[in-house]
């Protein structure tokens, strides 16, 4: 059986964001799991004299959010 990237993109996804709100809700109890780095780019702003476009990222990954990631790779490997 030939495995879908896309399947593998959703498994990450998904580890990520319950892992984020985990990490988020014991983050008292477990302050480690609640470290986190912000990574992206700052908004910057494009004015051409009709219209003004702005454009930025940014993402905050906790540790709890890339042990979730790590699962949801892990759950992907077996399925």
């Amino acid at each position: 059986m030939k495995k879908n990237p896309i399947v593998l993109l959703v498994f990450m996804l998904v580890g990520l964001v319950i892992g984020g709100i985990i990490g988020d809700l014991l983050g008292g109890l477990v302050p480690v799991l609640n470290y986190s780095k912000s990574i992206g780019v700052d908004p910057f702003t494009l004015d051409m004299a009709i219209m003004t476009l702005t454009l930025g990222f940014r993402m905050t990954i906790n540790l709890a959010g890339v042990i979730g990631l790590l699962i949801g790779l892990f759950i992907y490997s077996k399925f």
